[in-house]
């Protein structure tokens, strides 16, 4: 079976992580995609996210309806940042041999890989699907991997082109075209404040209901609890300070 690992801080998860989680799946034919909140992303622990047990419930709502998007448990209580590198030796050690395994992220946070923790041993675990956007191209991607990855060609590439595929050196970097779906945290503290039907154009219809049930995101917590909401698939660590979409720093 071919899986992709999703995380992120997934504060709360919304119709963009949920778009791009579906497109990537129908793209390279995934039969999981894993989700993965992150319970101590290495560049945000000065900053307070919504409680971890919060975060995973509306993860586990908003896949309910798609055997494909599993909300996983993988980086909860590790007691330690939760670096990409671990987490991926952590799940690939329970798959069989026959599954392929994916890290997904988007471009935003790849563009800070040489910034993780063991950025080539990571590259050399699993292959990457980048999700793209305006302004990119697989050109930027070459540029952005560590420079003893970097394929020798990267300076004939073509700066316009916004889909395909990069294997130099053992890393294997698939770019995913602009998934058009965006949402940012001010979009959701401000529906949150307001109504339900309100909240449901940001984030799946149960996961308002369960913000609105729980007073997630409004009052004088609005900016403190959904810290990480906006940005796609932000995932990643990327640096001590990066808004990627995994949920980690220096990988």
């Amino acid at each position: 079976m071919k899986i992709a690992l999703f995380g992120g801080t997934f504060d709360p998860v919304h119709h963009g992580h949920l778009a791009v989680a579906r497109a990537a799946a129908e793209k390279f034919g995934l039969g999981r995609v894993y989700l993965v909140p992150a319970d101590l992303p290495p560049h945000k622990q000065k900053r307070k996210l919504t409680d971890f047990q919060h975060r995973f419930a509306m993860l586990a709502l908003a896949t309910a309806d798609d055997p494909r998007l599993v909300p996983s448990l993988l980086d909860a209580h590790t007691g330690q940042p939760n670096y990409s590198i671990s987490t991926v030796r952590r799940l690939k050690s329970t798959l069989k041999k026959s599954d392929k395994l994916y890290f997904l992220i988007g471009i935003d946070a790849f563009m800070d890989i040489r910034t993780w923790r063991q950025p080539e041993e990571l590259l050399a675990e699993v292959e990457f699907i980048v999700v793209s956007r305006p302004g990119y191209s697989l050109a930027d991607v070459g540029q952005a991997l560590p420079e003893s990855l970097r394929p020798p060609e990267l300076s004939t590439m073509r700066r316009r082109q916004a889909n395909g595929t990069i294997v130099s050196m053992g890393a294997t970097v698939h770019l995913l075209g602009e998934v058009k779906e965006r949402v940012s945290s001010t979009q959701i503290r401000a529906a949150a404040a307001r109504s339900v039907k309100q909240l449901s154009r940001y984030v799946p219809p149960l996961v308002a209901e369960y913000i609105r049930k729980e007073n997630l995101y409004v009052g004088s917590s609005a900016q403190t609890n959904s810290a990480g909401a906006a940005k796609m698939l932000s995932s990643q660590e990327g640096r001590h300070h990066s808004h990627a979409g995994r949920s980690h720093k220096n990988g």
